[in-house]
């Protein structure tokens, strides 16, 4: 008996056609082996069933409106997309758009003083805001089995980055939309992991690039060709 061939995994990042003519674009476009637009059709028609539910269906739509509300003149023919908002407006607009009224913010300690600024323009949008640094509850790291040399302050009791307990705090206080603002790889994680409402994204940490980690990428065929040796 033949054995069944193995559809190839989805490598849309591997996708070498033009973006609008891929086929999850253009009717008649190209695609590539293991496409999901093509291949995958079971669990495409199991993921456009979940827009059937009437909380998730409306979300996806005031996020399909935000996005479109993000470029202006789209009425002019030839359109050429022109972007005319900043992360922090596509966020309180989306916000304001699913009526929303409590607003979560987890934070780095080390981007405080951004929080700050963050936090009194949700605020003077007239949101509520919960907000909860990444260090709240100073649990030692050697709760976790942290050693000293892994430590970043060597030889001191070093409070641990605590996501669980942020988005427990942000739980308790039925936070609506929470704002993830410079938390580190893997705690991030584990926030997604334990919040109950929708979570979205501000800026992520980058200690190098001033939390712009796309410089990296767009560097590494220039002055930081190194990200691609091993």
């Amino acid at each position: 008996m033949a054995k069944k061939k193995k559809t190839p995994a989805p490598d849309c990042a591997s996708c070498g056609h033009e973006a609008m003519k891929k086929a999850c674009v253009d009717e008649d476009g190209l695609s590539s082996k293991g496409c999901p637009t093509l291949v995958y059709n079971d669990v495409l028609a199991e993921a456009d069933k979940e827009y059937d539910r009437s909380e998730i269906r409306e979300f996806a739509r005031e996020a399909s409106r935000q996005e479109a509300d993000c470029y202006t003149n789209r009425h002019q023919r030839p359109y050429v997309m022109q972007p005319t908002k900043t992360r922090i407006v596509e966020i309180y607009e989306f916000a304001e758009k699913m009526k929303y009224q409590r607003l979560g913010l987890a934070f780095c300690l080390g981007l405080a003083k951004e929080a700050g600024i963050v936090e009194d323009i949700l605020k003077g949008r007239g949101f509520e805001v919960v907000s909860v640094l990444c260090k709240a509850g100073r649990t030692s790291k050697d709760r976790i089995g942290i050693e000293d040399e892994d430590k970043i302050h060597q030889g001191t009791d070093e409070s641990m980055c605590n996501p669980i307990y942020q988005a427990k705090l942000l739980n308790h206080e039925k936070t609506e939309l929470n704002v993830l603002l410079g938390l580190c790889v893997g705690h991030d994680s584990i926030f997604f992991k334990y919040a109950e409402a929708p979570t979205t994204v501000l800026a992520v940490k980058d200690r190098v690039t001033g939390h712009n980690p796309l410089a990296a990428i767009y560097l590494s065929d220039s002055y930081y060709r190194k990200i691609k040796q091993t």
